[in-house]
Order: C-alpha cells, then sequence, then structure tokens
C-alpha cells in the first residue's frame, strides 16, 4: 500500500514508543510526503526536542531515519495537480498533500478531521491503520 503522509504524522516519529512511529516504519507501506515537510520539521526542531525530550544528536540521527522512510517529492513533480488540490483541500495550508495523493492516486494519512470535509482524497487516520489486521499484525510482529 502507498500513503501520502501529512507533517503532524511525521512530528509523531521523534517520540520514543510513538504507535504511530511503528507504523511509518513498516515496511509493507510506500509513504510519500512534499519536500516542504521536511522544512516544517526543521523549522520546529527545537519545539520537537523540547516536547519529545530527546538531544540535537537524536534528532538529527531521526530525521535521517525518517528521510530514508519517506519518499519525499519536490513540488515540481506534483505542481501539476496543485491547482486541483487547493480546490478540493478543507485547508489550502495542506494542498502539497492533497495534490502528492492526487498525482499518485492513495489515500492521504493525516490526524486532522477537518481533511475529510471533502469527497476527492480518502482520509486515512492513525486509527484506521490500527483497524487494519494487515498493519497491525505487520508491526507487532
Amino acid at each position: 500500500m502507498k500513503l501520502v503522509v501529512d507533517t503532524n504524522v511525521l512530528f509523531s516519529f521523534f517520540w520514543k514508543n510513538s504507535i504511530s512511529k511503528k507504523l511509518l516504519m513498516n515496511t509493507s507501506i510506500e509513504l510519500f510526503s512534499p519536500e516542504f515537510a521536511l522544512e516544517e520539521i526543521n523549522k520546529y526542531e527545537e519545539e520537537i526536542i523540547i516536547k519529545t525530550k530527546i538531544t540535537k544528536e537524536e534528532f538529527k540521527n531521526l530525521k535521517k531515519e525518517l528521510a530514508i522512510i519517506i519518499n519525499f517529492v519536490p513540488l515540481e513533480e506534483y505542481k501539476d495537480f496543485f491547482k486541483q488540490a487547493v480546490n478540493i483541500c478543507p485547508d489550502t495550508d495542506d494542498a502539497d498533500f492533497f495534490a502528492l495523493a492526487l498525482k499518485f492516486r492513495v489515500h492521504l494519512w493525516s490526524n486532522d478531521s477537518k481533511l475529510k470535509d471533502q469527497e476527492v482524497i480518502k482520509i486515512m487516520t492513525t486509527k484506521d491503520l490500527l483497524n487494519n489486521p494487515d498493519f497491525v499484525d505487520s508491526i507487532f510482529d
């Protein structure tokens, strides 16, 4: 399965023992996110470090690990879908994620319930993924 992942889910990668982190590391899921999501992670580095109680070195190592797990896609590769994404996305700040989901014709993994206020892109929450026995079996083996 392929999914586009939003930044808030990516932030959860930095939490020790996070269920979302276990899902993100699940090799049976191919994950994509806009390249700018890495910029967002860098922008909130200090906040992430404080909230997760990790060191700068741990943050740096986890970010490298995340960059291996997630296929970060430059805007150039999905820009043709951006206008359509802006038209359907309930929050224009998330238009990049919608454009990427449109390009790959996949679901978007987000815990932001307002993104479900449209009928074009299926939004999968962490809970939705956990309710899928295939995912649960593979992450807890």
